[in-house]
């Protein structure tokens, strides 16, 4: 089946080709528009949907053009059989490109498309094994990251007493890293033997992932009388010292309650900075619930309580399974997954999150 004749595409390429003529119309009696920020509004719409409909267009002549050879196809011989076909093969080449800008089209833009991720991964249900399963999800992204020649800045770590991480805050930057990390925010759930179990038991642990966009100071202004700035010395895994001056930063947002520590930098300057960083991430995070009931059902969807019960994926250890439950998608490549290998489940999650918005006209 063509794009032009899937009944879902249609319907939303008609509805966007009487949208334009409508326009077209109403531009072209400008005058009857009295005020001018309505007329810049109509004519900024009627320039985005010109390339989509002028698409439509196309698609539509070349499609004649494919019917009309192919009625003359059996009727031909020789040299104009080869013209004919070649007609042919050149008309579908061209409505297959065609279609797939249509679609393209008609996928709403991502408000946060080519923005930097703030990603934060703590240990959550199953002891000191969620904060080692922390780190493995932690060097799956930094892996995954290197794969796409994206950049990792870390910005905070926080040790566990066996090398795992209790919580670690990163930043990716890449053109193309909020598009590809977005759906990894949530519960993570690892099924495996511990290594403190001397049994042989497989246990359940959790991680949760919070991915946020990074904002900056023009997009959320934070008054600094609604903060508290505490100072305090660094210290590392089992409260080990690493620092002889208070240059560890814990700043509270008195009005949302949010709280941020930073102690990885020697200067409490850069400290401050990375936490202001990431507080504004999550202001702005915060506020964008408060206007979308959706995303707000979405966002709360991915930390929730960090128990065994909420998940968003399960890494199975025994059966080598990494399976999305989002989507049910499943693959028994799990070592693969974990270094890095993670485009096969992330293009699963994009084609079933494109399917969606083009049956429900939505940004989701």
């Amino acid at each position: 089946m063509s794009e032009i004749e899937d009944p879902t595409v249609l319907a939303r390429l008609e509805a966007i080709e009487q949208e334009f003529l409508d326009l077209e119309a109403q531009l072209a009696d400008a005058g009857g528009i009295v005020d001018s920020g309505q007329l810049r509004i109509r004519a900024q719409r009627y320039h985005e949907l010109t390339p989509v409909v002028n698409a439509l267009h196309r698609l539509r002549a070349r499609s004649s053009d494919l019917s009309t050879a192919r009625e003359m196809l059996p009727e031909t011989s020789g040299e104009d059989r080869a013209m004919v076909q070649a007609e042919i093969d050149g008309a579908l080449a061209e409505i297959d490109i065609l279609g797939a800008e249509l679609r393209e089209a008609l996928v709403p833009p991502d408000p946060h498309a080519g923005r930097a991720v703030i990603m934060e991964i703590r240990g959550a249900e199953g002891g000191e094994e969620a904060n080692l399963f922390a780190g493995d999800l932690y060097e799956m992204y930094v892996a995954y990251s290197s794969r796409r020649g994206w950049k990792v800045e870390t910005l905070s770590r926080d040790h566990s007493d066996l090398g795992g991480l209790n919580q670690v805050t990163f930043v990716v930057r890449g053109p193309d890293a909020w598009r590809r990390l977005k759906f990894e925010g949530g519960p993570h759930r690892v099924q495996r033997v511990p290594v403190t179990e001397s049994q042989g038991r497989i246990h359940t642990s959790a991680a949760t992932v919070a991915v946020l966009p990074e904002v900056d100071e023009i997009e959320v202004v934070i008054d600094e009388r609604d903060l508290d700035i505490d100072v305090y010395r660094a210290s590392g895994p089992g409260g080990q010292s690493v620092n002889t001056t208070d240059s560890a930063v814990r700043i509270t947002h008195r009005p949302t309650g949010l709280v941020v520590a930073m102690q990885d930098e020697r200067s409490q300057l850069q400290n401050r900075a990375r936490a202001m960083q990431v507080l504004r991430a999550r202001l702005f995070e915060r506020l964008e619930r408060e206007r979308d009931a959706e995303m707000s059902a979405d966002r709360r969807s991915q930390v929730g309580g960090g128990g065994r019960g909420e998940k968003i994926r399960t890494y199975n250890f025994k059966e080598s399974r990494v399976t999305d439950h989002r989507i049910g998608f499943t693959i028994h490549r799990l070592a693969e997954v974990l270094a890095g290998d993670l485009d096969p489940v992330i293009d699963a999650l994009t084609a079933e999150e494109r399917l969606r918005q083009l049956q429900e006209g939505t940004d989701g």
